[in-house]
């Protein structure tokens, strides 16, 4: 079918709307990175802090097994695993790559795998898999929006370690990488065992002098564990939500580019068709003169 000047425009301004859609996009996905990122640097230091303090109150041997829910390790122990993926389209392979990241590293015969996840899409390609899921969680759209569902996941988690559901709990989701968009990681965030409190133990402390701990040992401890788990889950979900948006972005960056080359086939060939048209007007008043002149001699 051949295209008329009419058509073409109508695709030029279709492609023009579409255009201005994705760089709205862009900006939009552009200044969320960088709250996000903000958000996930400030939480690293806070996030250093924090395992200094217990690092300090594990150095001291009265600290209390039980007060980091210790559990037994025994081969029908289920993992959990907390995946953070997006509500929203658009992203490239940003769910794809977390999901497949966690599959393969819950798969196994022996592993008994209980799955929540943050988001529509990376629910939609977990239960593709067959991996039993427990929950979805809706991904925060602002920063003010991750402390609510950081609570929620606490409160799952805990009511099914309660039931002994699930002994671990794994975080799985995609971090900012130098070089890269994103790439996929994982945390143990639970049980709170001796592996764990022996790494912090071993941490150095930046001075010569080590702190006392003021108050009651384990009023301090549990506000600091506390704070461990929250902070944990926040700065996954916030550089979830930063990589979710790097995706984003660059996902809108080839858009707008194949959207450039697309108007400029379109201009090109519009040009040619309406300087075609033109060209068949003048041959056919110059046809029409000459057919006059002609006519009079």
């Amino acid at each position: 079918m051949s295209e008329t000047t009419a058509s073409l425009r109508r695709k030029i301004s279709g492609a023009g709307n579409l255009q201005s859609v994705v760089r709205t996009m862009k900006a939009l996905a552009a200044s969320s990175i960088g709250q996000y990122e903000q958000s996930a640097r400030a939480l690293g230091d806070y996030y250093r802090a924090v395992e200094l303090g217990l690092s300090v109150c594990f150095r001291d041997a009265d600290s209390s097994a039980s007060m980091t829910g210790e559990t037994k390790q025994t081969n029908d122990n289920v993992t959990g695993a907390v995946v953070f993926g997006s509500d929203q389209g658009l992203v490239g392979r940003f769910n794809d790559v977390v999901a497949d990241y966690a599959i393969k590293t819950l798969a196994g015969p022996a592993n008994k795998a209980n799955v929540w996840a943050v988001g529509e899409r990376v629910h939609a390609r977990l239960e593709d898999s067959g991996l039993p899921l427990l929950g979805l969680f809706t991904v925060p759209n602002s920063v003010k929006a991750i402390s609510p569902l950081v609570g929620q996941i606490l409160m799952e988690s805990e009511t099914h370690r309660n039931r002994d559901e699930a002994a671990e709990l794994y975080l799985f989701y995609n971090r900012p990488a130098s070089g890269a968009v994103y790439a996929p990681v994982s945390q143990r965030l639970l049980p709170l065992d001796q592996t764990w409190r022996r790494e912090l133990v071993e941490l150095s402390w930046p001075m010569n002098n080590l702190p006392e701990i003021m108050g009651g040992k384990t009023e301090t401890l549990s506000a600091l564990i506390r704070e461990y788990l929250f902070v944990s889950l926040f700065r996954a979900c916030a550089e979830s939500l930063a990589s979710e948006n790097a995706g984003r972005l660059a996902a809108m960056q080839r858009a707008d580019k194949n959207i450039d080359e697309l108007l400029d086939d379109l201009n090109r060939t519009f040009h040619r068709l309406r300087q075609s048209g033109i060209d068949e007007e003048l041959f056919e008043v110059v046809s029409g003169f000459e057919a006059l002149k002609g006519a009079e001699n």
